[in-house]
């Protein structure tokens, strides 16, 4: 009796011990999530903390505008949970793929909500304002305020996958509005008085920014495509009527033309990327370099 016992107790033991490695498992078992973009990984990242593993689909340098998965990410597509839409051109061709291999996974567009507006350049290049219309400016991740809408789309979705940790997401939900919060006032506070300023890109990046701080967004490139000799020569000639002696280009684009521009207004190229994973900073050395282009250098 005793040594049937004792196996009984032995058996409830090991019993125990298997369910509670299963259930520690289960609850360690972190969230797999793709983003499109490195800024992404940042706001999920703050958000999530360590419950989810995040991987950003267009690396760095790549344009996402005409991005293509490779295979290696297809596979992991396939068993991932979570993907983070932003609204890039890209995404409408590769995520049906996405959802054709993994039903089950959830895709979120961060950009519902956020009225988009068409990039800026029709004022500039002359007999593209009907063109303009149809292309929608996707760099919504440019500015604080946009950021917020993304990221309450974002809390959501993981209080939807992962209710158990609803607590923990909501708390560091709150910190990075604060955090929002708080660089949109020290970029307010940076560049007021500037209201009305222009500044010059090879590509059409910063346009929400620019509305979000009263600044003006002009473009060397017409819709992301290479501008005909005579928009070239218009956007000189507005580059000189205004001072302006900066052209901003970034990595993901060839910097030719951007440097041509800047030989003929006598003045320098600076680099700037939209797409940087450091967001916080890349805001703060964006902001002080609109500014610094207005004075001497």
């Amino acid at each position: 009796m005793n040594k049937r016992r004792a196996c009984l107790f032995s058996l409830c033991l090991l019993g125990q011990l298997v369910w509670g490695l299963g259930h520690a498992e289960a609850s360690e078992k972190r969230i797999h999530a793709f983003v499109s973009i490195a800024p992404q990984k940042y706001f999920v990242q703050r958000i999530a903390g360590d419950r989810v593993q995040v991987e950003v689909m267009v690396p760095p340098g790549a344009d996402p505008h005409t991005f293509e998965p490779k295979p290696s990410q297809m596979r992991a597509l396939a068993q991932c949970d979570l993907y983070f839409a932003v609204g890039i051109e890209s995404e409408r061709v590769w995520l049906p793929k996405v959802k054709g291999l993994n039903p089950k996974m959830m895709v979120v567009h961060t950009e519902e909500g956020i009225s988009r507006t068409a990039l800026e350049h029709s004022r500039t290049h002359k007999g593209n304002e009907a063109h303009s219309k149809e292309a929608v400016d996707p760099h919504i991740w440019l500015a604080p305020a946009l950021v917020q809408k993304q990221a309450d789309r974002i809390l959501a979705a993981l209080v939807r996958m992962d209710p158990e940790n609803e607590k923990t997401y909501r708390q560091n939900h709150q910190g990075f509005r604060r955090e929002l919060d708080s660089l949109d006032r020290e970029i307010k506070q940076l560049l007021a008085g500037r209201e009305g300023e222009s500044f010059l890109v090879l590509h059409p990046s910063w346009g929400y920014f620019a509305r979000a701080y009263g600044l003006k967004q002009i473009s060397i490139e017409v819709e992301g495509k290479d501008p005909k000799a005579a928009d070239i020569q218009r956007i000189i000639q507005e580059a000189r009527k205004r001072g302006i002696r900066v052209v901003f280009a970034q990595p993901q684009f060839s910097a030719k033309k951007a440097e041509m521009v800047a030989r003929e207004i006598n003045g320098k190229v600076v680099m700037l990327d939209p797409l940087a994973q450091d967001w916080t900073e890349n805001l703060r050395r964006a902001a002080q370099a609109f500014k610094g282009a207005w004075g001497k250098y």
